[in-house]
């Protein structure tokens, strides 16, 4: 069923209204008021009263019409008799403040209840529904209407967002606080703001992923639409000292699965409110430009679409996509270019680096670009970039308009960023305020004809120019680093590729579900076992025996070959617990092996495997953990024993493609390692593609394992091939 009665409905009840605004129920029912022009409201409260000259009714058999909507501020134990009356009434929707019963089961028990009658449940627990453009107001505290569409898990954190928001000069499309969860999630939510011609900017702070496929899907489907989607979420400190049953358990935090999905979607996760309100405020202006490609001096659109992917704007829709290299790691995304213009020769060198160690380029200016800035700077003035003015602006405060007219108009440049006093002449000079304004007109009106980003820096605060720039849609920072974040946001936004993620795969559980029938369950998760089911997926391992005693292990040694290497079964790390001995030469050397194992480890069953020599080899970790939210994680990254020390990995949703395995080895910050350094030859990044993508389609068909594991996986010009193996079972 749509949202659309959530956020319009054409009648609305208030249950537990109240005249008293220390009650929540005053603040719904007055919110309700405000939008009786669109629509009938009812007030109840069977005790009786009346707000603003509305009486209240007793309940909602008592109505003369059917509300379509019926939000309920009531105790827990008064919550389901009320929807039950409301779905007697007719209601389609319900919007529970309160929480819906004594605990989880009776809530989902009233989500169950309410979606049977065809309706919709947002909550319970939650703080209500917003929508400015329909001035619809179900919520406690004050909403200023804007750009910004929100979805939060925490009610203050939106008060928050808003306040910062409304400082900023923007405001909320609509706000969506979400609660329990038991009906209407974040997916939900998110896709009625994604169709929301209104909402330029999507914002949400969601602690529980629930079905996370689906709403990797959603954000996708945002970044598709041309909708940036911001996200804050919880536990970047999780991982710290959680033990784990094996390397993978600890790369793969709850957090780094989030960091994941959002690179693979497009969404941009964040880490507080105010970077969030930076963010929005820049992304917001962005739409407002009407997201024009980039165009060369005195050239048509057309034209400078001609020019290649390498000139079209990074911080507008046409993005720069570039391809892979061939037979090597893909070329480096182009970064948006930024002009800095400043009234102080320090500030502008600041921002500059500001840019740049955000990964932003601040190019050197061509020349028609340059002598169109000298035109305005007084002699001793500098026209690179950063362009100094030099007094210019002191001279003339129109200069300001002029030279940043000329930098957004000269083509070499994404975005403008105007640093320093700006804005604050009229507080030393208010004679100076009607020019001030009047030069805040012009410069908005020059971003808003090149099409392009024009951000403002600057150390005055809440003047009638910088309240100018504002109402024209132009971010204005205090902090320069607020400005150089928000950029580089924005450019990540632009020059994200993402890609469909896989559907949900069923999850780990005690009992698990049949598997497909072209595999069965395996007995444990040990390497015998992971081995057998891995290689049955594709995956390559040197020959091997598995023995219990030293007689058999020698036996066995006649048969592979020397050299050789034993290893105890039952360990989850067996290099550290001693567990592991390479490189043995012949049986003297076997059987010590075995008894100083024995001894060590106590071990009962051993692998008798052939050692595996391969030059110009690389070790590398695969590995795949079930997340609760999102199913299996795949994880590559630089292996053996100091997995974690490197900590150089990249995840992505299992199962995988090849080309997606393949970009996950070539996103490693030691990708150079496997496409040939100093002069090495390159590592067989499609048989080691082929090994991820074995791992992860086994993991996906096997939920009866919460983590599955290769370590090392040897790479080298010839192939690839699993070196150990391990598993953790449900």
């Amino acid at each position: 069923m749509s949202l659309d009665v959530l956020f319009d409905p054409r009648s609305v009840a208030v249950v537990g209204a109240s005249a008293d605004p220390a009650k929540w129920g005053y603040w719904l029912a007055s919110g309700a008021l405000a939008g009786r022009s669109r629509r009938t409201v009812h007030l109840v409260n069977q005790r009786g009263g009346n707000l603003d000259g509305v009486p209240f009714l007793p309940d909602l058999g008592s109505l003369a019409t059917v509300p379509e909507q019926v939000v309920v501020a009531v105790p827990p134990p008064q919550v389901r008799p009320v929807v039950v009356q409301g779905l007697a009434a007719g209601a389609r929707c319900f919007t529970v403040i309160t929480s819906g019963g004594s605990g989880p089961q009776e809530e989902r028990e009233l989500a169950a209840l309410v979606t049977s009658h065809g309706g919709r449940l947002l909550g319970p627990n939650c703080m209500g529904v917003v929508d400015t453009t329909t001035e619809l107001r179900l919520s406690w505290g004050d909403f200023p209407a804007g750009g910004v569409g929100l979805v939060s898990q925490s009610g203050n954190l939106a008060l928050e967002i808003g306040r910062l928001l409304a400082r900023a000069g923007q405001g909320f499309s609509r706000f969506v606080s979400l609660g329990n969860q038991r009906d209407i999630d974040a997916a939900d939510a998110l896709d009625a703001l994604i169709a929301h011609e209104a909402t330029r900017v999507v914002a949400a702070y969601v602690e529980d992923f629930r079905d996370g496929r689906r709403l990797a899907r959603t954000l996708a489907a945002a970044h598709a639409a041309g909708k940036p989607v911001l996200l804050l979420t919880l536990g970047r400190s999780e991982a710290s000292g959680r033990a784990a049953a094996s390397h993978t358990g600890a790369l793969v935090s709850a957090r780094a699965v989030v960091d994941a999905v959002c690179r693979d979607t497009g969404a941009i996760l964040l880490e507080s409110a105010g970077e969030l309100v930076d963010t929005a405020v820049l992304l917001a202006a962005r739409h407002g430009l009407g997201q024009r490609r980039t165009r060369g001096r005195g050239q048509g659109q057309e034209q400078g679409q001609e020019q290649g992917q390498g000139r079209a704007s990074r911080l507008g829709p046409g993005r720069a996509v570039p391809a892979g290299a061939a037979g090597g790691a893909p070329a480096a995304p182009e970064a948006a270019r930024v002009a800095v213009v400043g009234d102080s020769g320090g500030q502008g060198a600041l921002a500059a680096d500001a840019l740049a160690a955000r990964g932003l380029d601040v190019p050197v200016l061509d020349g028609a670009t340059r002598a169109a800035v000298a035109a305005h700077l007084p002699g001793r003035g500098g026209c690179g970039n950063p362009v100094d003015l030099a007094g210019a602006g002191e001279a003339d405060l129109r200069n300001y308009a002029r030279i940043t007219r000329a930098l957004l108009d000269g083509g070499d440049t994404d975005a403008t960023v105007l640093t320093g006093y700006f804005g604050d002449y009229a507080t030393a000079n208010p004679a100076q305020t009607r020019e001030e304004c009047e030069v805040a007109e012009e410069l908005a009106e020059a971003a808003g004809r090149a099409g392009r980003l024009l951000v403002v820096h600057t150390m005055a605060r809440d003047t009638p120019a910088l309240a100018v720039l504002r109402e024209h849609g132009v971010p204005v920072y205090e902090r320069i680093e607020q400005a150089a974040t928000a950029l580089a946001h924005a450019a990540r936004f632009e020059r994200a590729t993402p890609y469909a993620p896989p559907e949900r795969v069923p999850s780990p559980s005690p009992s698990p579900s049949p598997p497909p029938s072209s595999s069965r369950p395996i007995a444990d998760g040990g390497y015998e076992s992971v081995r057998t089911l891995l290689r049955s997926h594709g995956l390559d391992f040197p020959a091997a025996e598995f023995v219990g005693t030293a007689d058999e292990a020698a036996d066995a040694a006649r048969r592979t070959g020397y050299p050789l290497v034993l290893k105890a079964m039952g360990l989850a790390h067996k290099t550290e617990a001693g567990g592991v001995a390479l490189g043995i030469a012949d049986e003297t050397a076997l059987r010590a092996a075995f008894a100083r194992m024995r001894d060590a480890t106590g071990a009962t069953r051993y692998a008798v495997e052939e050692m595996a020599v391969h030059p110009h080899s690389v070790e590398l970790i695969a590995g795949v953990r079930y997340d609760p939210a999102f199913g299996p994680v795949a994880v590559v990254g630089l292996g053996g024993v100091t997995a974690e020390l490197l900590a150089d990995t990249a995840l992505a949703l299992a199962p995988l493609t090849p080309g997606r395995a393949r970009e996950l080895l070539l996103s490693l910050r030691h990708a150079p390692l496997l496409t040939g350094w100093r002069g090495a030859p390159a590592v067989d990044l499609d048989a080691a593609a082929d090994a991820l993508c074995a791992l992860a389609r086994a993991a996906s068909e096997h939920p009866e394992l919460t983590e599955l594991e290769v370590n090392p996986l040897l790479v080298h010009p010839g192939g690839a091939v699993a070196l150990d193996a391990h598993g953790v079972m449900t």
